[in-house]
């Protein structure tokens, strides 16, 4: 038996979401958005320099999948680890570039669209040797998540990161921080 499916019309609302402004409170505080770049004797040792440099490298990393939820915030900041937070949950759309060959570059880059009234979108996150086919993928990227949903939600977004290795590894990455968690 064969089945299909027939795309949903962009003129249709995505199910699940309202169509005007929604009255919900963010699930948690703002999301920041931050960068950060490592140089170290490894690969994973400029990662982690990385994670240092966003303010994020004293947690355990729980990655999503790229949807924001209604009445969210994005800020455009570092990420600050407070002493007692050492080892908790961070929960976190990650994008992460290492180079370890001199004379090379990597990108990393966080992509995101949102509805203004409502506070949902989507991230999506990437990372290129080509700073410039890195911006490209991430708007056509997003470009298309919105038309597979049939929703526009506003103009694209994005933060990207840059780190060339000149003898030691280096790491180039984006994160966007939803919240930490206790265990």
């Amino acid at each position: 038996m064969m089945k299909t499916r027939s795309a949903m019309p962009m003129s249709m609302p995505t199910p699940g979401f309202a169509t005007g402004p929604v009255d919900m409170p963010p699930p948690f505080g703002p999301i920041a958005v931050a960068q950060g770049l490592g140089s170290g004797p490894t690969l994973l040792a400029a990662f982690d320099a990385a994670l240092l440099d966003a303010g994020v490298a004293n947690y355990n990393l729980l990655c999503l999948s790229s949807v924001i939820p209604p009445g969210s915030r994005i800020e455009r900041r570092r990420w600050h680890t407070p002493p007692q937070a050492w080892g908790q949950r961070l929960y976190c759309v990650l994008s992460q570039a290492r180079e370890d060959r001199p004379g090379h570059s990597v990108h990393a880059g966080i992509g995101w669209v949102q509805d203004a009234a409502a506070g949902h979108g989507l991230f999506v996150e990437l990372h290129d040797h080509d700073r410039a086919r890195l911006q490209q993928d991430l708007a056509a990227t997003l470009h298309s998540m919105q038309r597979q949903r049939g929703v526009e939600l506003g103009p694209v977004h994005t933060e990207l990161a840059s780190a060339r290795c000149e003898g030691e590894p280096v790491c180039a990455l984006v994160i966007a921080v939803y919240a930490s968690q206790a265990w």
